[in-house]
């Protein structure tokens, strides 16, 4: 069996002396059910426990305690009970009472009202787990995989004594599976022992907040080692889990997360870890990550992973694979040890409101993609390919004229993952813009300081704060911004800079940054806004007619009175398709259109094209272009592009090559 290597040392006293334990029993998987029993002592008479509303990583209320059905406990003899006493194996005579019905107090927290101070409880419920997403937890005859965030409740006042958690897995499970590729991922150390048919995997964790930071996965798995070394050379361990129906490159994938991590710790010396697991799931459509502090839970399409005769520049899909890993694993530094100052002593019951979410993800949503590109992965091309496709997404966003990017990072409770139809007219993603404020801080850094400072510095020197504490993390707030970026550019223009980008909705210099470091923006005439959103709506063909997903404000569907939802079935008197809307969409004479509204009939009238709109990108009119495309300016051919790259020196090896100073220190 091919177990997780231990992710930091636990104190030897704490195993001596769990007081606490959890037992998962998956004998109810083909029924989606996890039973779970957790034993501890009271401190205090009607103790109380507690599930988490949301987990660390994805900032909305998941309400997890939803997928709990009952909770019950008892009352037990503690002179013959211990923590390796299966559920199963206790007999009458170890209870000293009667089965209880735990009071239920609040949305997520139970009560134990005949418990008292000093008496052994254990605690009986199930939870149903069929969530593919990597925030929750899944069970079914394939795998078993949970995040301890919906599945162990916590004591209210214990939460920062150890804790032993037996996973139970029964004999049903293993039948037809290949035992060569049966394995238990986890970033702790887990022990497995055997007794009469149950398969049982023991971990342990200091308390239950670290418990709840490492995911676990008991599946057929394929996987890898690597290890890499830091700069004291210093190997850490890794270790990459792949489960799922795949097909998958894997000498490939181990070459490519083997550069990408080696990178990371070229600039940033060394890890918050000791090792470091990668768990992925390969799936049809589903797409997403979560960090945590020595290993990340991956979902992807099996389409991303690479193949069997991946080209040396990666395929567009196995690329997005890999931004993902490289985005999660910088989290174990920005985020998991360097986090927001409200993210600190988190209570997982309610909401912790930051305006730095743009920090933490958009931070990690430019270094993702540029590490691809650093680590020698991708080249130049594809990275500006990639960066070019952030700054569309931006530019096809109107509400970035309505919403801030720190305001977005506040809202991101009851917006980010709440999407609708008026999402785009009125907010803007603290991925997508913090992201492109990143750029442009990174390349600001840059001019003020005459090439010696970069955004990496600014990471690095936080860090390195994060190592000083005893508990080697640091929360930080918006001050504690300015007082590191100000040691590498004038706090004064850093100011400046947040109060144009960051707390307003100036549009961002992206163009004249890039241009001043050798990248030529090239705005592509021929896919206008016209050509993808005909009306300035969002529509899917179905055999009804075109449905309308999202019409943006002050379009000429909406001035029409065209919304969302509606079904188009005829425009000028013919059945609609996309053809016949692509046809029309810059039409200057009305446009009768018949639709339906739930089930009503309307006819509306479209004005597609007033004679006075403009058709081209303008600049001096600040209209920006539905789409562009990046290249190096020296890479040009032409007369005209080599007289453009005139004066650019090497200005895009300065900033594409950024890391070259950090390693060569």
């Amino acid at each position: 069996m091919n177990l997780s290597s231990q992710a930091s040392p636990i104190n030897s006293s704490n195993q001596q002396s769990a007081d606490i334990s959890y037992q998962f029993d998956f004998a109810r998987f083909l029924e989606h059910l996890v039973d779970v029993a957790l034993t501890f002592t009271a401190d205090t008479d009607t103790p109380s426990l507690w599930l988490p509303a949301w987990i660390p990583g994805s900032y909305l209320m998941r309400e997890f305690a939803r997928n709990i059905t009952a909770v019950h406990y008892e009352i037990l003899d503690s002179q013959t009970l211990n923590n390796q006493t299966l559920d199963s194996q206790l007999t009458d005579s170890d209870r000293k009472t009667n089965t209880y019905r735990a009071q239920k107090v609040d949305k997520n927290m139970w009560q134990l009202p005949e418990a008292r101070a000093g008496q052994r409880i254990r605690v009986h419920y199930e939870v149903y787990c069929y969530d593919l997403s990597v925030r929750t937890a899944y069970i079914d005859q394939q795998r078993l995989y949970g995040n301890f965030t919906s599945l162990a409740l916590a004591i209210d006042g214990q939460e920062q004594k150890a804790v032993k958690v037996n996973l139970i897995v029964p004999a049903a499970f293993l039948i037809d599976k290949d035992a060569s590729l049966v394995r238990l991922a986890c970033g702790l150390e887990a022990v497995q022992s055997q007794i009469d048919k149950l398969r049982i995997y023991t971990l342990q964790a200091d308390s239950y907040h670290e418990l709840i930071d490492h995911p676990f996965e008991f599946a057929e798995q394929d996987s890898f080692d690597f290890i890499i070394q830091d700069d004291k050379h210093q190997t850490l361990s890794h270790h990459f889990y792949l489960s799922g129906k795949h097909s998958a490159n894997m000498g490939r994938l181990q070459q490519d997360v083997t550069q990408i991590c080696q990178t990371y710790l070229d600039w940033l010396g060394d890890a918050p870890f000791n090792d470091y697991t990668f768990m992925t799931f390969a799936s049809g459509q589903d797409y997403g990550g979560l960090e945590h502090i020595n290993s990340t839970s991956l979902i992807t399409p099996r389409r991303d992973l690479p193949s069997m005769d991946e080209p040396k520049v990666p395929s567009s899909d196995y690329q997005r694979f890999l931004g993902l890993c490289s985005h999660e694993y910088f989290h174990a530094w920005w985020v998991k040890t360097v986090r927001p100052d409200v993210m600190l002593d988190v209570d997982l019951r309610r909401e912790a409101f930051t305006p730095l979410l743009w920090v933490f993800e958009g931070f990690t949503s430019y270094i993702d993609d540029f590490m691809l590109q650093a680590s020698g992965v991708i080249d130049k091309a594809s990275y500006l390919k990639l960066l070019a496709e952030q700054i569309n997404r931006y530019y096809q966003t109107p509400g970035r004229a309505h919403q801030s990017v720190a305001e977005s990072s506040f809202d991101a409770w009851i917006k980010l993952y709440r999407n609708d139809e008026n999402t785009g007219n009125a907010g803007i993603s603290y991925y997508n813009k913090g992201a492109l404020v990143a750029l442009c801080l990174d390349l600001t850094l840059l001019a003020q300081s005459d090439g010696r400072y970069r955004l990496f510095d600014v990471v690095k020197a936080f860090y390195s704060q994060a190592k000083q504490k005893d508990n080697k993390r640091i929360g930080i707030s918006s001050a504690d911004m300015g007082a590191v970026i100000g040691q590498f550019m004038p706090l004064a223009d850093w100011e400046e800079f947040e109060r144009r980008y960051v707390n307003s909705v100036e549009e961002l210099p992206l163009e004249a940054l890039l241009t001043e470091n050798g990248i030529k923006f090239h705005h592509n005439s021929k896919e206008t806004a016209d050509k993808n959103i005909p009306w300035g709506m969002r529509c899917s063909e179905t055999p009804l007619g075109l449905k309308v997903n999202r019409v943006n404000r002050d379009s000429a569907a909406a001035k029409a009175g065209i919304s969302a939802h509606d079904v188009i079935v005829a425009i000028d008197g013919i059945k609609a398709d996309t053809k016949q809307l692509a046809t029309l969409s810059t039409a200057t004479r009305p446009v009768q259109c018949h639709l339906f509204r739930r089930d009503e009939l309307m006819v509306v009238e479209v004005v597609p094209k007033e004679l006075s709109d403009k058709d081209t990108y303008d600049v001096n009119q600040t209209v920006f272009p539905h789409s562009i495309s990046l290249r190096l300016a020296r890479a040009s051919t032409n007369c005209e592009d080599e007289g453009d790259s005139v004066g650019y020196a090497n200005t895009e090896d300065t900033w594409l090559n950024a890391l070259a100073r950090h390693q060569s220190e």
